[in-house]
């Protein structure tokens, strides 16, 4: 994957790949620590909800690793990055604060939190405990042509893990096991998973997206989740429940690595 510093940081609308481009991504910290918000500022957003907005662009940087874990960013800063006020910076902020996303620092803005493989093993761990027998329960109940519809959904991850793109991949990969759940007719369960899902997709580190000599790309992962959606979708078309079992406990151990 390219590094941070070559692509641009975007304002996207979820499950969508539409961007204001920010040309540079996220400048270094000032030497007090917090970023200084003295790069070029994008385009106006130009949305009704600017919070909404603004609160997408800051989860796909989270995704792609554009903000970095332990960096401190003040939200005038990225405000002029945005081209919009503090305040919609400072909501965004403290919704990405109750995710556990961020945290606050008293006269400063918010730091990144840093995750670690633990962090990220509990909550594939913990996603699959809900996520796994609620499909198991749906492909031996949901009939082949309700399963054939999310067709779509799962080409879509197919399309975003081609580019190598992690925030749009992401975008598309909760978006799938969201239809795949929405199935079940549970709100409260969607609520639960949707949130676990996002969490589960920050990286460890700034550098999550470069790699060692042997080591895979980004893209070819992703590339080999998205084929995984694709397959367990084409065994609950076929209804073949031992092969979608064997699918679904292999798609949650990946989830842990």
């Amino acid at each position: 994957m390219e590094q941070a510093g070559a692509r641009d940081a975007a304002v996207r609308q979820p499950h969508a790949s539409v961007r204001v481009p920010y040309q540079g991504g996220y400048r270094p910290e000032a030497r007090d620590g917090t970023d200084d918000g003295c790069d070029e500022a994008p385009g106006p957003v130009r949305r009704h909800s600017v919070r909404v907005q603004v609160l997408d662009a800051l989860r796909a940087a989270l995704v792609d690793g554009d903000m970095i874990p332990g960096r401190v960013y003040s939200a005038p800063a990225l405000g002029e990055r945005f081209g919009v006020s503090a305040t919609p910076v400072r909501e965004a902020m403290q919704q990405l604060a109750v995710e556990g996303a961020v945290e606050v620092v008293p006269n400063r803005g918010f730091r990144v939190c840093v995750r670690t493989a633990r962090e990220l093993a509990e909550l594939a761990e913990v996603r699959a405990l809900i996520e796994v027998p609620v499909m198991l329960r749906l492909a031996r109940t949901v009939p082949a042509d309700r399963w054939a519809a999310l067709r779509p959904q799962a080409d879509a991850t197919v399309r975003a893990a081609a580019t190598g793109d992690r925030a749009a991949y992401a975008d598309a990969d909760r978006a799938f096991h969201h239809a795949v759940l929405a199935l079940a007719g549970n709100r409260q369960l969607l609520t639960v998973a949707d949130d676990l899902h996002r969490r589960s997709q920050w990286p460890m580190t700034r550098a999550a997206g470069a790699r060692t000599p042997g080591q895979v790309s980004d893209r070819a992962v992703l590339v080999a989740d998205a084929a995984e959606h694709t397959a367990l979708l084409e065994a609950l078309i076929a209804q073949d429940l031992p092969v979608v079992q064997s699918l679904v406990r292999e798609h949650f151990a990946g989830a842990e690595v």
